[in-house]
């Protein structure tokens, strides 16, 4: 095997690995009926004007399935993660009591239900569309590579089939995440 084409396939088995982790990241960012600290992740504070992940400003306490309590490490941030908490798409109403930040997770009503599986869908759709870019990127340069001459036709037809295997594989991984998703938000 060439190692253009070899390159290529590494390449392509990171970059989709990489969809995958995404894909896991949104998901967990995505609320369920439980408190846990991922749904955080993506949140970003304003702090002394720069934006900054609201995991590096505070530590969290999951105190049952339902409450969340946010404590600052500078009590400067607390207006502005209390801002970004009650702004953000979480639905969350928090409570200030000066030294931490409380958040009792309202219950999902089916619809939010809903509108959340259609959103891990989405989310879980374009992991899989950034899968297929990877795939064709690295198909082309496969044709490319017979086309040259530098590699031969029969060398060519197994290692698309073998980036077919790999796309599959990633796409399969993606599905498990999204009903692995899917089944935690419609536990009641």
């Amino acid at each position: 095997m060439s190692e253009t084409i070899e390159l290529a396939q590494l390449e392509a088995e990171e970059k989709m690995g990489k969809a995958v982790e995404v894909v896991r990241d949104d998901m967990a960012a995505i609320r369920t009926g439980r408190a846990h600290p991922a749904m955080f992740n993506k949140l970003m504070v304003d702090y002394y004007g720069a934006p900054t992940p609201l995991q590096q400003l505070a530590s969290f306490t999951v105190q049952d399935a339902r409450t969340v309590l946010i404590t600052p490490f500078d009590k400067g941030a607390m207006s502005g993660i209390e801002k970004v908490l009650r702004e953000g798409d979480l639905g969350l109403n928090p409570s200030n009591d000066g030294h931490a930040i409380r958040i009792v997770m309202p219950q999902l009503t089916e619809e939010r239900r809903k509108e959340y599986i259609k959103l891990a869908r989405t989310k879980g759709e374009d992991a899989k569309v950034s899968v297929r870019n990877v795939r064709r990127a690295t198909m082309d340069t496969i044709s490319k590579a017979v086309k040259d001459g530098e590699i031969g036709e029969d060398e060519g037809a197994r290692s698309e089939k073998e980036i077919e295997a790999l796309t599959r594989k990633f796409v399969d991984q993606i599905d498990e995440v999204l009903k692995l998703k899917e089944a935690e938000l419609l536990e009641v």
